[in-house]
């Protein structure tokens, strides 16, 4: 199963798994059932979550609702730290990712909009570059591993900034590398396979490091770099397959 996830991973487009991955979750389920995990989002129980990412790095991807760490993590966080499942707000939501679509779409008290570039299933095609909305048009913006894969990042940094309200909030999540201290970037590395080994994956142009706040606070940004995984024993974080390390990076539009 590891050596599959990991072949469609690498070779299958990214439009295809997002168009297929039900079925595949529907059949994958039986063969992990059990009680020792359980997703924070559609809170089904399993013996063990499938393996994800370049590597087939075990026990990460929720087998019914796809989720991730990260995406266990942020649910908690909006459910127990935000008004997001009572608030009205006008959401938008970029690159939307399959936990969370169909729950949130079902929020009444969202007008809730997504967008990306290829995505099948976003309302909007754009580049988060030159995004077509007005200024401050938007409560929540919800932009999660999408920033490691743009070239010009402040760039896309500002338009969310742009299209936020004033008091608005958003959540800009990338993948982080503890151990750096300082984002590395080349833009004349192209190769793929000298990306993959580089930066982690190979549509990836950069591996933020601690500085990652710094960056969004120049785009105008007040930053909160929220430990929020660290109110959860270990017991806990296991139990929902959290990443202990996580930082919930909150960006606000003061």
């Amino acid at each position: 199963m590891k050596a599959i996830i990991k072949f469609f991973v690498r070779h299958i487009p990214r439009p295809y798994l997002i168009k297929f991955s039900k079925l595949f979750s529907l059949i994958v389920m039986p063969f992990y059932a059990g009680k020792k995990h359980q997703c924070t989002i559609c809170e089904k129980s399993f013996r063990k979550f499938l393996p994800y990412g370049n590597k087939g790095a075990a026990n990460r991807l929720c087998p019914n609702c796809l989720s991730l760490e990260r995406h266990r993590l942020l649910w908690l966080f909006l459910k127990e730290k935000t008004r997001f499942f009572n608030e009205k707000y006008s959401v938008l939501h970029i690159a939307p990712e399959q936990p969370f679509l169909k729950r949130f779409k079902k929020l009444s008290n969202l007008e809730y909009i997504t967008a990306d570039l290829v995505s099948p299933i976003a309302d909007v095609k754009m580049d988060i570059r030159s995004m077509p909305f007005e200024n401050e048009r938007f409560d929540v913006v919800i932009c999660n591993h999408v920033l490691e894969h743009i070239d010009d990042d402040l760039k896309a940094m500002s338009e969310v900034y742009r299209v936020l309200k004033n008091n608005g909030f958003a959540i800009l999540q990338v993948p982080i590398d503890y151990k750096r201290t300082e984002t590395y970037e080349d833009a004349s590395i192209t190769d793929r396979k000298s990306r993959e080994e580089i930066f982690g994956q190979y549509d990836h142009v950069r591996v933020y490091g601690l500085d990652y706040g710094k960056r969004l606070v120049k785009a105008g940004f007040v930053v909160d770099e929220n430990r929020f995984v660290e109110s959860f024993t270990k017991e806990q974080i296991e139990f929902y397959r959290l990443d202990a390390n996580e930082i919930l990076y909150i960006a606000y539009k003061k």
